[in-house]
């Protein structure tokens, strides 16, 4: 394979159901802002997206912001209980941080417990360090490990003590839902980790992007009535800052509704193309690990070796993920699939793998 007789592959896109939203497909706009903070005066259109997404998640109620950095920047004050403290998990996303952050700043106390580690929190929570009702906060599921947090662990470890579950679940909303099975698995609906889990209740706070499955630049907090009032009336955000643009909101509409007629297939499509690329690495001698989620990491190339097949595969136009592992502060090779890929997508991966010379043996010993 040389570079003149090959497409480029893209394998570092998180669109995982392949939405675009063209402008011909949504409705036509005059302008895209209305200059008019949200907390003054929302659209129409907005409410629409926002029932809409309540009822797809499994929450009461719904509000829309720009992005999670705005919802996470103002969701820790307009919690009640002040004297609360925030576990986090671990290996929690960094936007996220950066809201507990803020949090912190302001004098909450913040403990963090190892990733995915029920028991660990239960200890945690037993030796009573802080005050008030704990705010247990992870993400939903964690493309790095590649597993879903254990949320019913977490939110009855909340309930004991009064608390509540937030979870960031922007990886997992319009890609997982309820009820998966070998003729769905990531389920069914698309509503996220909250869904497929089973997890319900007024103390369950969901924050997600529709940047990923549903290809939309803007976001969601929902929960119980009684949390998104409160954090529509306290929210810095919502006053000092641009709503949602129209555009967004409209291709936010669309995705719903794109959702509604075709989610189911294209996620059991997006499913097989992640069973064919984990076959098609294991035969070239690779494993992966991400289980059937859509971002898939190379087990054993790390360090020097992943930054060396990731030059390899650029030289090819096979574009993919070179990221930091914290956990091991190591380089890993990462590739992102999309109900976009096609089976020849994946072959001219292989392709590429054989091509650059690249087996398991070099992978392990590139990596020691």
């Amino acid at each position: 394979m040389t570079t003149d007789q090959a497409a480029t592959l893209d394998f570092t896109s998180a669109l995982y159901l392949g939405l675009r939203h063209p402008s011909g497909a949504l409705p036509p706009w005059s302008r895209f802002t209305t200059g008019v903070p949200a907390a003054l005066r929302e659209s129409g259109t907005a409410a629409g997206v926002a029932r809409t997404l309540a009822a797809l998640i499994g929450c009461e109620r719904a509000t829309l912001g720009p992005s999670t950095l705005h919802m996470f920047w103002d969701l820790f004050q307009a919690l009640p209980d002040s004297d609360s403290a925030i576990y986090m998990d671990a290996g929690l996303y960094p936007i996220a941080r950066w809201g507990i952050e803020r949090a912190a700043a302001r004098g909450v106390p913040v403990h963090a417990f190892p990733h995915h580690d029920a028991d660990a929190l239960r200890r945690l929570l037993a030796r009573g360090l802080t005050r008030g009702r704990p705010r247990i906060v992870t993400d939903g599921f964690c493309p790095r490990c590649g597993a879903p947090a254990p949320l019913a662990a977490y939110v009855e470890a909340a309930r004991r003590l009064g608390g509540c579950l937030i979870v960031d679940d922007t990886q997992a909303l319009g890609v997982l839902g309820d009820d998966p099975g070998p003729r769905a698995p990531y389920g069914y609906g698309g509503g996220g980790s909250l869904r497929r889990s089973g997890v319900t209740g007024p103390d369950v706070i969901v924050v997600a992007s529709m940047a990923k499955a549903f290809g939309v630049p803007l976001a969601v907090l929902a929960g119980s009535e009684t949390i998104v009032t409160r954090f529509e009336a306290t929210s810095d955000t919502r006053m000092h800052c641009s709503p949602p643009s129209i555009p967004a909101l409209h291709a936010a509409s669309h995705a719903l509704g794109v959702n509604r007629a075709y989610g189911d297939a294209l996620r059991r499509r997006l499913a097989r193309l992640v069973l064919l690329f984990r076959r098609q690495l294991a035969r070239a001698g690779l494993s992966v690990t991400g289980d059937i989620f859509p971002v898939q990491t190379l087990a054993t190339v790390r360090g020097d070796a992943a930054r060396g097949l990731h030059r390899a595969l650029t030289s090819q136009r096979v574009l993919t993920v070179l990221r930091h592992d914290v956990e091991a502060a190591d380089a890993r090779l990462t590739l992102l699939l999309t109900a976009r890929h096609t089976s020849r997508d994946i072959a001219g991966l292989a392709h590429a793998l054989s091509w650059v010379g690249w087996s398991a043996a070099a992978a392990v010993a590139g990596a020691e």
